[in-house]
């Protein structure tokens, strides 16, 4: 089996990762291109993760057909959370190329911990949002919010009725440290 490396980049557009392979002797070649040039007329391609394996062609498929029903069509481009598919490089058996600063073990624990926090919170992806709604005995709500990397920015102007248990997936007590969540609600 031909040993070579897999890789994972983000790209400017939040969400959309590439996965791929390369030769060993290609990689930084590769990885210069692409964050210089783009793929696919998507731009800000920026390393991740990057392990070296043997079986690398079979691997690469394997890893495409699980995320098939998340693959853009006729590219290397996976609408996927980073951090699912870092956990799962990172599980592979191998010798990792990059990050250079972490081992795969640290790469595979902070990923996971990651999916972990995103899944107890509820996470929101970035966007804005928008309330349209008649709430019986309080009246006509409307609200707007922009998400940004975990903060919530409700608008000036919003008008928002209470919140109940499960409303706001991001405001969740913690029974144990009676503490809220990470994500915070700023008010402009």
């Amino acid at each position: 089996m031909a040993k070579g490396i897999i890789y994972i980049m983000t790209t400017v557009v939040s969400g959309l990762i590439k996965i791929g392979k390369t030769g060993n002797d290609q990689f930084e070649n590769r990885m210069r291109f692409l964050e210089s040039n783009g793929y696919a007329n998507i731009t800000g391609l920026k390393r991740e993760f990057a392990i070296e394996v043997d079986g690398y062609d079979e691997k690469e498929k394997f890893i495409h057909d699980i995320f098939s029903k998340s693959r853009i069509v006729g590219t290397e481009l996976f609408a996927l959370d980073i951090e699912v598919a870092k956990s799962l490089l990172s599980s592979l058996d191998g010798k990792q190329i990059y990050p250079k600063d972490k081992s795969k073990k640290e790469v595979f624990k902070e990923s996971t911990e990651e999916i972990k926090l995103k899944t107890e919170v509820g996470f929101v992806p970035d966007g804005e949002y928008v309330l349209n709604r008649n709430i019986k005995g309080f009246g006509k709500l409307n609200g707007k919010a922009i998400v940004k990397d975990g903060l919530f920015t409700v608008l000036k102007g919003s008008i928002c009725g209470n919140t109940y248990k499960g409303y706001i997936p991001s405001i969740r007590r913690n029974a144990k440290k009676k503490i809220i969540s990470y994500k915070k609600i700023l008010y402009v």
